[in-house]
């Protein structure tokens, strides 16, 4: 019944996408914008770009010199700086949502499918783990962490991110773990492993998606704030949050706003379009739902 389930739910995802071009437009130029920054950012930027300070080519204007959108305090190119400063925040954030995912999809399914005293063990651990202060403890644990970098930030973002996928999917196992075909699949000797990643998995992959791209604007969001004060990337490390931080500064804010309007401007249309994206998203999983 799985092979069955993924081919009803693209079905839908292109049927929704067909009828809604808003969120057909978001995902090309979503897709068009993630290939542009990691490209750019990897090929055509290069460590100089936003290591090395010239003072003689600070704050110029946009479309000075060659400067499509100026320079910041430090002589940096502000359109590379968005390149390379997207690229580090977009991987954190894929990073991010692709661990605490897997962790929570994992423990959500064992959760729903077992039941019983498994289940309130486990879920007792989430629910401590919920009413902690996530976001202090992830600022303290930052400032304390030696040799501190960006993988450092996803494992520590990431080991509490996973809470709030647990709840949605455990619930969603819960009436898939009744099922006919769970039923049967027992009937038939397959193991638990089997019936809960090769039969309920698949049939739960429109929640999954659609919670996977809520869980990315979120996410960068979280390593933008973070970043923004003081708390995400190791100083010299340029991300949107580095770019936005310079904002702080009212005579840059006011003064000199092509500086850290970029990338503003950047994380709005980013987190709009994958708004857009996750919208159609669920709607298509709704239909498969109600088929």
């Amino acid at each position: 019944m799985s092979g069955q389930v993924t081919p009803s739910f693209g079905g839908a995802l292109k049927r929704e996408f067909s009828k809604d071009k808003v969120a057909m437009i978001s995902l090309i130029l979503l897709i068009v914008i993630l290939l542009g920054i990691f490209i750019g950012g990897t090929f055509f930027v290069k460590r100089p770009d936003y290591m090395i300070v010239n003072l003689l080519e600070r704050y110029k204007l946009p479309f000075t010199d060659g400067h499509i959108f100026g320079t910041d305090g430090s002589g940096h190119d502000v359109f590379k700086m968005l390149l390379i400063g997207g690229r580090n925040s977009l991987f954190i954030a894929f990073a991010v949502t692709l661990i605490t995912n897997f962790i929570g999809i994992s423990i959500g399914i064992i959760c729903g499918y077992y039941g019983g005293r498994i289940d309130n063990i486990i879920m007792r651990i989430v629910d401590f783990l919920t009413i902690l202060p996530q976001l202090m403890i992830i600022i303290v644990l930052t400032t304390i962490v030696p040799n501190y970098n960006a993988m450092t930030l996803v494992l520590i973002i990431s080991a509490f991110g996973w809470i709030g996928t647990v709840r949605p999917i455990r619930a969603r196992v819960l009436t898939e773990a009744n099922r006919d075909y769970v039923k049967a699949s027992k009937t038939s000797g397959s193991s638990n492993f089997a019936i809960m990643f090769r039969e309920i998995l698949p049939n739960i992959i429109s929640l999954i998606i659609a919670g996977l791209t809520l869980d990315l604007a979120g996410n960068i969001g979280l390593e933008t704030g973070l970043t923004f004060l003081g708390f995400g990337l190791p100083v010299g490390t340029p991300s949107l949050g580095t770019m936005l931080n310079q904002a702080t500064n009212p005579e840059t804010m006011t003064g000199k706003p092509w500086v850290w309007i970029p990338s503003a401007i950047f994380i709005l249309i980013i987190v709009i379009l994958i708004i857009f994206v996750a919208q159609a998203v669920r709607r298509a999983g709704d239909q498969r739902q109600s088929q």
